[in-house]
């Protein structure tokens, strides 16, 4: 799918200059995500890489736990102003035996940074529907390693370059290489494309592993880092209460500001090698 950007005419102001130009934004569409025809979700997305984030998200809302959960995929029809499939409706088919969305499920409750339950609340939820346990992942990784992560997740992001508009998330080893890299207009997109493209490859747990984000690290984001068995989570902005205090009960390394050499270990320093 190509419709990752799109053009749109700007007037540029410099000074006392004014010119007229086309300019080159991220695209954002809304992407319905249904599991046996089912309305589940509604997120703000930008297209591509649609069938990670399904997996992603049914992942992070504890609904599946391996690929092999998931039957099937397929868009459904919907048409645009231009008579155009719009691609923006997914349906998901579970293999039998595995139990439907609990009614309850909403885009609020998990995964955006009000969420529906609070506190304490939340906590205990995300402990009790996680199949993995990242408190005794072995991981050590060195300051020097996290230190070039924010570079090396910058030199990746292609459309970034073109829009500045875009969040990043990947998955890296210890050694600092990074695996998949997604861009996302929503953090927690790129996050859910990241785990569902590490979950599709069979890499779910991803014990050993560092999840590296463009942005701030919300409880959303530790959420969806447990739900998938990632045992750190490092981010270029700030944490929120809630996610340090997730990352505290879960037992994993949460690391905040990381910039060049500079950055605030919040939990979990024991994996921080100095």
């Amino acid at each position: 799918m190509g419709r990752v950007t799109g053009r749109r005419p700007v007037i540029r102001i410099s000074g006392s200059d004014q010119t007229r130009r086309p300019d080159t934004l991220v695209v954002e569409e809304p992407l319905e995500i249904r599991v046996g025809g089912q309305p589940l979700a509604v997120t703000m997305r930008t297209p591509g890489d649609d069938l990670e984030l399904v997996h992603g998200f049914l992942l992070s809302e504890g609904v599946i736990t391996s690929p092999e959960q998931v039957a099937g995929a397929r868009y459904c029809l919907g048409t645009g102003p231009d008579g155009q499939n719009t691609y923006n409706v997914m349906d998901v088919v579970l293999a039998a035996g595995v139990a439907p969305p609990s009614p309850d499920i909403t885009r609020n409750v998990y995964t955006t940074s009000s969420c529906g339950i609070c506190g304490k609340a939340s906590i205990d939820a995300v402990r009790t529907q996680s199949a993995f346990t990242v408190a005794e992942d072995p991981l050590r990784i060195g300051v020097d390693v996290l230190a070039k992560l924010p570079d090396r997740l910058r030199a990746s992001q292609r459309v970034f370059d073109r829009t500045g508009g875009l969040h990043a998330a990947a998955l890296a080893g210890p050694d600092g290489e990074l695996g998949t890299v997604r861009e996302d207009v929503g953090r927690h997109n790129a996050v859910d494309k990241v785990l569902g493209a590490a979950l599709v490859a069979g890499q779910v747990p991803a014990a050993g592993q560092v999840l590296i984000v463009s942005g701030r690290a919300s409880f959303e984001l530790v959420q969806k880092a447990v739900m998938a068995g990632v045992p750190a989570l490092a981010a270029v902005s700030a944490p929120s209460t809630l996610a340090v205090d997730l990352a505290v009960e879960a037992g994993m390394t949460l690391v905040g500001f990381l910039r060049g050499d500079t950055m605030n270990v919040y939990a979990g320093a024991e994996r921080i090698v100095f």
